[in-house]
């Protein structure tokens, strides 16, 4: 069955975040949270543990995949300058094979969707050999912005969809103003 290839391909290191652990993290113990998880937002929280005004992100993951891969880079640390310095932004676009992620189980079964979803991050670009290309500097680090299914088709007998585009950006980084 005819379902095309990646092009060049390298390997993706991501971690994926599980939301259930995190919902299940109390994450400031007495104080008034009572989950890591925010659902109306659908993110970890942020919490403030020594009163610096500089919050940390709850955030449980699973262990690191390394999936197969093209990558689009878009923007890579392009220079924006603010009152309070650098703020580099960043934002690369991965296209993974629906081939390769249905045998590494992270297509769902019953709905088709996959499991790479938004709030998961990349840590890292390595060759098919497994070496280091690229690491990926966390904070800020990149995230699922959108997972896009793309390219259906290719074979007419039994027209599928093979691509998943995956754009993973950076998070502003936020300061305390002072008065």
């Amino acid at each position: 069955m005819m379902r095309g290839r990646l092009i060049f391909p390298f390997l993706a290191e991501v971690y994926r975040l599980n939301t259930s652990s995190t919902a299940a993290t109390d994450p400031d113990g007495p104080g008034p949270l009572t989950s890591g998880y925010d659902d109306d937002f659908k993110e970890s929280v942020l919490v403030d543990p020594d009163g610096d005004g500089v919050g940390t992100r709850v955030r449980l993951e699973h262990s690191p995949v390394r999936i197969p891969c093209q990558v689009e880079p878009e923007v890579f640390d392009q220079l924006r300058m603010y009152a309070s310095g650098n703020a580099a932004r960043s934002n690369i676009e991965l296209v993974f094979h629906f081939k390769d992620l249905e045998q590494m189980g992270l297509v769902d079964v019953g709905s088709g969707e996959a499991l790479i979803r938004s709030g998961d991050r990349l840590s890292g670009i390595y060759d098919k050999h497994e070496a280091l290309v690229q690491s990926i500097r966390t904070p800020p680090g990149l995230y699922v912005r959108e997972a896009r299914p793309i390219g259906f088709g290719l074979n007419r007998a039994l027209p599928r969809r093979n691509l998943l585009l995956v754009s993973f950006a950076d998070r502003p980084q936020g300061t305390r103003g002072t008065v």
